[in-house]
Parts: C-alpha cells; sequence; structure tokens
C-alpha cells in the first residue's frame, strides 16, 4: 500500500524501513505533525500511519477521506486522539498497536521514582559542578513503602511486580482486577482508600472521558501529605493546574511526568531556542520536585520494533483483507 508516515523522527524511519524490508509497502515518510493544514499531504495515499500527537478529529479525518485514504494506521496503543465516531461515518478503518512493551514504560515509571526520591538527577547536575554536598538530597527506602497502581493492564502489572521487587506493599484499583496481580500479592482497593493509604501513586489507565483530570483537586486532597505521584500513561489524566497548587501548598510531594495533557506542541520537538509558550508547563519546571521527561517511557529499541512490526502488520492485513489486523471501532473505549 502507499502509506503516508506523519511524525517522522530518524528513529521511525529507521525501525520502520528495516521491519518493511519483509512488507514491502510503499513510504513516504513526513517529518509535520498531521494536523488540519498538513492533512493534504495524504493526498492520493490508501494509508495514513500517525502517532500519539496528531490530529485526528472529525475535520481532519473528512480531509484524508477526501483524499483517498481509507486506513488509518495508529502507531501507539492509546487512540483517544482519534474521533472514531466520524471514521466510521467516514468509511475509514482505524487500527492500533494494542501492545507493544510493557517492561519498557513500567520499567521508566521506577526509574522516575527513583531518580525523584533519591534526588539522582540533581545530585548528577550537581557533581558536575564540583558540588559533592548531600544537602537536600535526602530520601527514603522504597522497602516497606505503599505504592497505589491505578490500572493493572500489561504495564500497571509489570510495574506491580518491579515494586514486589522492592519489598513495596502494592494497592491497586482497577474496575476489571488483574487475576496475575492478584496472584503476586497485590491488593485491589477503592480509589479512596489508595489515596490515602499510598506513599506513591502511579497512573497506568486509559484516557477516557472517565478518567479525564481523574487526579483532581478533590483526589489530591485524599493523598497522604507529600505523597509522590507519576503519570506514564496520558497527560489528561491528571488536572495540571490543581497538582501546581498541591506541589505549593506540600500536599503533594513529589511529581514525575512522562506525559503532558497540553505536550502535542512540545514533546518530541527541540524547542531550546526557542521562548516557552505554555506558562503551566513553564510552571512546572520551577519545582525542585518536579521530573519531567518528553513522552519518552515508550521509547526502548524493542518497543520501536514491536510498534513498527505490529503497525505493518496491521496494514498488510487490512491490504489482503485477512489475519490479524488490530481495529478500533467507535463502541470501543480506549
Amino acid at each position: 500500500m502507499n502509506v503516508a508516515v506523519f511524525s517522522t523522527r530518524s528513529y521511525d524511519r529507521k525501525f520502520l524501513e528495516v521491519a518493511n524490508a519483509a512488507y514491502g509497502h510503499a513510504m513516504t515518510f513526513l517529518e509535520p505533525r498531521l494536523t488540519l493544514e498538513t492533512a493534504p499531504l495524504a493526498r492520493e495515499f490508501e494509508a495514513v500511519c500517525a502517532f500519539v500527537n496528531d490530529r485526528l478529529d472529525a475535520e481532519v479525518l473528512a480531509v484524508l477521506a477526501g483524499s483517498g485514504v481509507r486506513l488509518i494506521a495508529l502507531r501507539s496503543a492509546g487512540f483517544n486522539h482519534v474521533d472514531l465516531v466520524a471514521a466510521r461515518a467516514l468509511g475509514l478503518t482505524i487500527v492500533r498497536v494494542p501492545a507493544y512493551s510493557p517492561y519498557a514504560v513500567a520499567e521508566h515509571t521506577v526509574g522516575l521514582i527513583l531518580s525523584l526520591n533519591r534526588k539522582l538527577h540533581r545530585a548528577y547536575a550537581r557533581t558536575r559542578e564540583a558540588n559533592f554536598s548531600l544537602e537536600g538530597l535526602l530520601g527514603f527506602d522504597l522497602h516497606g513503602r505503599t505504592v497505589g497502581i491505578i490500572g493493572t493492564g500489561r504495564i500497571g502489572s509489570v510495574f506491580a511486580k518491579i515494586m514486589g521487587g522492592f519489598g513495596c506493599r502494592r494497592l491497586a484499583y482497577d474496575p476489571f482486577p488483574n487475576p496475575e496481580c492478584v496472584a503476586m500479592g497485590v491488593e485491589y482497593v477503592t480509589l479512596l482508600e489508595l489515596f490515602r493509604a499510598s506513599d506513591i501513586v502511579s497512573l497506568h489507565c486509559p484516557l477516557t472521558p472517565t478518567t479525564h483530570h481523574l487526579i483532581n483537586g478533590e483526589a489530591l486532597k485524599q493523598l497522604k501529605p507529600g505523597a509522590m505521584l507519576i503519570n506514564t500513561s496520558r497527560g489528561a489524566l491528571v488536572d495540571t493546574r490543581a497538582v501546581i497548587a498541591a506541589l505549593k501548598s506540600g500536599q503533594l510531594g513529589y511529581l514525575g511526568l512522562d506525559v503532558y495533557e497540553e505536550e502535542a506542541d512540545l514533546f518530541f520537538e527541540d524547542l531550546s531556542e526557542q521562548v516557552m509558550q505554555d506558562d503551566v508547563f513553564s510552571r512546572l519546571l520551577t519545582f525542585p520536585n518536579v521530573m519531567i521527561t518528553g513522552h519518552q517511557g515508550f521509547f526502548t529499541q524493542e518497543a520501536l520494533h514491536n510498534i513498527m512490526e505490529t503497525t505493518l502488520k496491521n496494514i498488510t492485513a487490512f491490504e489482503r483483507g485477512e489475519g490479524e489486523m488490530n481495529m478500533v471501532t467507535a463502541d470501543r473505549r480506549a
């Protein structure tokens, strides 16, 4: 198939080209994000390959469908950025990568916890300036601490297993308890119980209308004073302004983010020579107990290989009308 690949970075092209050697699709790599302004670039392509910050609302989908596009192949697990109702009405097929490497995101989550707790990022900066003082670098033992896990799918369950290795008590909230987590000693509790008992709260749930701003002002009031919050799932799970207020008051002691609710115009871009236009994000960067990575959790060799392989399998299955195709429909929830 003729495929227009949006939001292409060097690593996307490298891993897609290697995987495509076995499939032979005609791929055109485009650096811009998919937006209403760039959608005409897909004219006369049969398929579009999109990433998490590409815009796939009704307007963009209408342009794509009018240009001859029949397939939207997401190289991501999440699809909350896609208007599925509009896609169905336009006759567009949406496919995704339901799993690529739960270890990648789970391990990155642990990295954020360790870095925040033991101030590794601050220690690194100090020692490069020959400052070997330990003042301000005091951490705590993870052993014996209580970790609250919201969402126990593939990533959440791997994260639970890792934290068990640290000797943590693990609480979880999920409308659909995972038997694997129960077997490893995870305790399922209500969301309120999790908030009140956890030293660390880590988010591993999808973004849906019911989970939007799951972490809001009221939720933050229920946390243990000085608790740690980690989000490596979807940015809009967290009300950023409420989190800033909790950081200022000391109610929230640590914040680790790999995602941000307004990340589309920030992440995956080099903005180091520009003035930051997002005042809320700029405010977050002023806190010494906040660590932010730019949607990096998925970024391992294994994950990229699996993402591109599954993406190309999806495209091939659509083209041939046979084989496994990880299709997303309008009645499905992220």
